[in-house]
Formats: structure tokens, C-alpha cells, sequence
């Protein structure tokens, strides 16, 4: 059985249990996908499913990936990705993947490319307790001392600084699945997922449990 599914992060809401309690949730539209490539240990030294996700106008693609589209059904797809598979043989090019292949109640891992936010300071960034903010104070927002005078006089490698904040592969783990729409292709999970509205997620059965 293939690992995971491509999806779209369609934004934040909030179901209540029934027990009465409010639970934030996150609505993702996962699949279908396309199988585009059988990678085998024999042809390619490890065994994967590349599949696409979203169709793209053909006019659009260069020429070498219109022909390796046209292998697997002649569909463009706007993202590509490898998932682990244990035996490809199980599967043929232009088979689609569904949201199915989850269930309700099993726990999954979303990595999504998180917001990006420029250059930010160290409170921001870090999390920083920052100085006082009473009258007279002029250290509010600053990170410190950072390398002393005498010893050892130098920035150490590894020290939290301001810098680029955002923007990087994000992995939240067992995330767990609240309800399934197969008929839509969502899946609604429970908590927060990296990245903004309409992004791509990728979503895996979880490598390490609870």
C-alpha cells in the first residue's frame, strides 16, 4: 500500500464533538491523483510511485513532460511527487488515487511549505521575552548580549538571531483524521496544518506513532 496523497489546504474551521466540545479542524481537498511513473528496484534502485496532482492545460508543459504525460493517459498535472510504495506492481500508469484510502480515526502527517515572513526580529522569530516596556526603558525588542567582550568574544554558531522566518518545509505529525467526504475528496483533520490557503500538502501515513 502507497504511503500517501497530494491535496490542497483549503483553510481552517471548527466542528464541536459529542461531547460538546469545540474542536478546530482543518479542511483539505486530498486527491485524486494520477499515477504518472512505476519505479522498481530493478529499473531505478528503489520502488515509488511518482503521481501527479491538478490538472494543468496542456499548452502549458514543455515537450519532454507532454510525452511523459502522454504514457500515463496523456493528462498534465501541475504537481509531481514520489511516494514510497511497497511493490509498484500492484499498480498501472493513469490510476487514480482517492482520499479512500484513509479512515476515520487514524492519524496522519501533513507537510505543507509554511508562510513565509520576510526578515524578523527575534521576538517574532524566536519567541523572545523582550525587555521591559516601562518608561525610560530603551531595550525592548533586542536579543542581548550575543557575544561578549572578553570570552569568547565571538557570535557562537547556533545562536538565535533575527533572519528569514517562514517559508521552509514544515512537518505536523499525527494529525488525527476527523471525517472523510469521498465524494468531494476532503479530509478534515484535527488542529492546525503548515502553509497558506490553497497550498500543497502532502499527506502520509505517520512514520513515528504517538
Amino acid at each position: 500500500m502507497h504511503r500517501g496523497l497530494l491535496g490542497r489546504k483549503l483553510g481552517m474551521s471548527n466542528l464541536f464533538s459529542p461531547e460538546g466540545h469545540q474542536v478546530p479542524v482543518t479542511v483539505l481537498e486530498v486527491g485524486p491523483c494520477v499515477v504518472t511513473q512505476l519505479k522498481t528496484q530493478a529499473t531505478d534502485g528503489y520502488n515509488a510511485l511518482q503521481v501527479g496532482y491538478l490538472k494543468k492545460r496542456g499548452d502549458r508543459i514543455n515537450k519532454p513532460l507532454q510525452g511523459h504525460f502522454k504514457k500515463s493517459g496523456g493528462q498534465a498535472c501541475a504537481f509531481l511527487r514520489e511516494i514510497a510504495v511497497d511493490d509498484p506492481s500492484g499498480y498501472s500508469l493513469g490510476q487514480a488515487l482517492t482520499v479512500d484510502m484513509f479512515q476515520v480515526g487514524e492519524c496522519v502527517d501533513i507537510s505543507g511549505v509554511s508562510k513565509g515572513r520576510g526578515f524578523s526580529g527575534v521576538v517574532k522569530r524566536w519567541g523572545f521575552h523582550g525587555g521591559r516596556g516601562t518608561h525610560g526603558s530603551m531595550f525592548h525588542r533586542a536579543p542581548g548580549s550575543v557575544g561578549a567582550s572578553a570570552t569568547p568574544s565571538k557570535i557562537i554558531k547556533g545562536r538565535k538571531m533575527p533572519g528569514h522566518y517562514g517559508n521552509r518545509r514544515v512537518t505536523a505529525r499525527n494529525l488525527e483524521i476527523v471525517d472523510i467526504r469521498p465524494d468531494q475528496h476532503l479530509m478534515i483533520v484535527k488542529g492546525a496544518v503548515p502553509g497558506c490557503r490553497f497550498g500543497l500538502v502532502e499527506v502520509q501515513r505517520p512514520k513515528f506513532g504517538r
